[in-house]
């Protein structure tokens, strides 16, 4: 009888241990659950998932209203961080992103380009989706007796579908807003603009695909209530 009770016990055991929903408690506290991700495994669902729509052609669109007031070319460094994310988190290839150069070009040559919609000028590009970002707020101060820069920028960005003109994302709401700043930015004008470009790339490309929990914060969002832009 007791090598049956002993028997059966162990394959009591087992039939635990190998269950993926088994728990190891320590007194009170949950130590781990089997097959379960880790933190470090976690990902936040992406809203639209870009790798999922395969061979389509996308063009970044950035626009820098003329009321705007900024010393640089806000266009060329959001768009390059944009592409440059879009490649290193979603793997997009360099043959399916719209050149800022290929855009510059298309949008020297067309007196009426302002009024143009996102989708019209993906057309004309050969694009499939129109990644559209508009800067809708910008300033960049230097901090007094030093070459460190203070810095903000808000940024609006939505998905169109360039055949259809259907806005693909988001669908809650009409735009992604992200707010950016920063107290104490990197040294020189031309770093701290880069330094929010980063920001803003980061802030709209992690809604774009599977993005690990670890990643999707960034220090310089501010896009939370209770933050203000600062002037």
């Amino acid at each position: 009888m007791k090598k049956i009770h002993h028997r059966k016990l162990c394959f009591e055991i087992l039939a635990l241990v190998f269950t993926p929903a088994f728990v190891c408690c320590s007194g009170c506290g949950v130590v781990s659950v089997l097959g379960t991700p880790t933190s470090h495994e976690k990902k936040i669902p992406a809203e639209y998932n870009l790798a999922a729509v395969e061979n389509s052609r996308i063009l970044v669109l950035v626009h820098q209203p003329t009321w705007l007031r900024s010393d640089v070319n806000l266009r060329y460094y959001l768009t390059e961080a944009i592409n440059s994310e879009l490649k290193k988190r979603i793997k997009i290839p360099s043959g399916r992103l719209v050149a800022y150069d290929e855009l510059s070009r298309f949008r020297s040559s067309r007196s009426d380009f302002s009024k143009l919609k996102p989708a019209q000028v993906g057309k004309a590009l050969s694009a499939d989706l129109v990644l559209d970002v508009t800067v809708t707020a910008f300033s960049l101060a230097e901090i007094i007796d030093t070459e460190n820069y203070k810095g903000a920028m808000n940024i609006a960005g939505f998905i169109t579908d360039a055949a259809s003109s259907e806005r693909l994302w988001p669908k809650a709401q009409e735009s992604r807003i992200v707010k950016l700043g920063f107290e104490v930015g990197p040294r020189g004008q031309i770093p701290s603009v880069e330094k929010l470009a980063d920001a803003g790339a980061h802030c709209i490309v992690r809604h774009l695909y599977d993005c690990p929990k670890k990643r999707f914060d960034h220090p310089d969002d501010k896009s939370d209530p209770g933050w203000q832009l600062w002037r």
